[in-house]
């Protein structure tokens, strides 16, 4: 059993900054990469960003590159999403994901996208008001 809880999520206005954190717990964290997903009403969860195990290899969406930075705390079972220049359009609900599948990389997960993951998960609200 793999639980994931995320917090950080709030309201911003454009421009600002957030930072996500998700605490891990259930399993050896350190084998497996982590990512973060996101999902607006009526459309399908989308991959943000993704680091692998060790958190030496990280992978971004197009539409996040050079705003959001994945990192990871292998100590602490903790993964971080600091995001910087927000948009509008980043608003949505943010889901922390891990892996199914030990030392999967961060490219990996985000070209197979959902289907790579094992464990969700409930999601923090991140809304960014223009």
């Amino acid at each position: 059993q793999v639980q994931l809880v995320e917090s950080g999520g709030g309201s911003v206005q454009a421009g600002g900054s957030l930072r996500l954190s998700c605490a891990a717990s259930g399993r050896t964290f350190s084998n497996y990469a982590m990512g973060w997903f996101r999902q607006v009403p009526g459309k399908e969860r989308e991959f943000v960003a993704a680091v692998n195990w060790s958190g030496g290899s990280t992978y971004y969406a197009d539409s996040v590159k050079g705003r959001f930075t994945i990192s990871r705390d292998n100590v602490n079972y903790m993964v971080f999403l600091q995001m910087n220049s927000l948009k509008s359009e980043d608003t949505a609900v943010y889901y922390c994901a891990a892996t199914g599948t030990p030392l999967t990389t961060a490219q990996a997960m985000g070209v197979m996208s959902q289907g790579s993951v094992g464990w969700w998960g409930q999601g923090t609200q991140v809304t960014v008001s223009s």
